[in-house]
């Protein structure tokens, strides 16, 4: 079906919208936000969140309007989530909606074109920090324009992870995460978090960590890291050892699938409801 769809196009007109939406980011980050909480005290949205989706959304449905949408805030608003074969494009609008609640400056938006299920195209974009990092399938993966792939790191005593407790406060997965902490701690070279899933699996990318494990993130925050990671060199499965699904809310991706196999023999694993 990508043979018939014009991709340039879809990445040029991409490029168009996520620089507007840069500005509302840059613009809303160090200013007064108007806050509602989402599931729970710690799951959070903000009018930027739903301008940044509103005008990506209505931008890419002019100009491709037999296209499908899975975006974050409008699951949010009760949307339902179906990933078919046709041409998607997923949407988180602000990932890391806690940092810019606070000013953080680790916050992005993450976007990918699934046809038939396979993403083609990715943007991940920090406008705060001037990170931009895009990818289209089969031409390799890039950081404000130059070429960027994984680490060489392939042993865990020597490998940074990231890894993320989330917005869910569900207490069988806190169990798991926190008991995967103490026991990667002691294993790994270091753990970080940045709290923005796309951002961790960018960092990965790029080589600045060689991977980041997480359970019970959705589709829009993995979707566009999965192109990106797989297309500097990386591996993207499902954090037991099996294929990715991008709809199951489980995420390892690791700078070699000798690390990632290391750590899935480590780790405890927590399945939660599919997207």
């Amino acid at each position: 079906m990508s043979d018939s769809i014009d991709l340039d196009l879809c990445y040029q007109t991409l490029l168009e919208l996520v620089k507007q939406a840069e500005e509302l980011i840059r613009n809303g980050i160090n200013s007064a936000k108007e806050i509602h909480l989402k599931s729970c005290e710690v799951d959070l949205v903000t009018e930027t969140d739903q301008q940044v989706e509103k005008l990506l959304i209505n931008g890419l449905k002019e100009k491709f309007p037999n296209h499908q949408f899975i975006g974050e805030e409008s699951t949010a608003d009760g949307q339902k989530n179906e990933l078919t074969e046709a041409p998607t494009w997923i949407i988180d609008p602000v990932d890391g909606t806690m940092n810019f609640v606070h000013s953080f400056p680790h916050v992005c938006i993450s976007i990918a074109l699934l046809i038939n299920k396979v993403p083609e195209i990715a943007i991940i974009t920090n406008p705060v920090l001037g990170q931009f990092f895009e990818a289209r399938k089969g031409q390799g993966a890039l950081l404000n324009g130059n070429k960027i792939h994984v680490s060489s790191v392939n042993e865990l005593s020597k490998a940074l992870l990231s890894l993320e407790v989330g917005t869910s406060r569900d207490p069988e997965k806190m169990k798991v995460v926190l008991k995967n902490v103490n026991t990667l701690v002691p294993l790994a070279h270091g753990i970080r978090a940045l709290g923005s899933a796309a951002l961790n699996m960018a960092m990965v990318a790029m080589g600045a960590s060689d991977s980041y494990i997480e359970f019970g993130i959705h589709a829009w925050d993995i979707a566009a890291g999965d192109l990106i990671v797989r297309e500097a060199g990386g591996v993207v499965i499902d954090p037991a050892g099996g294929e990715f699904d991008v709809m199951s809310r489980r995420c390892l991706c690791a700078s070699s699938m000798e690390l990632a196999q290391e750590i899935v023999k480590h780790i405890d694993q927590y399945y939660p409801g599919r997207d």
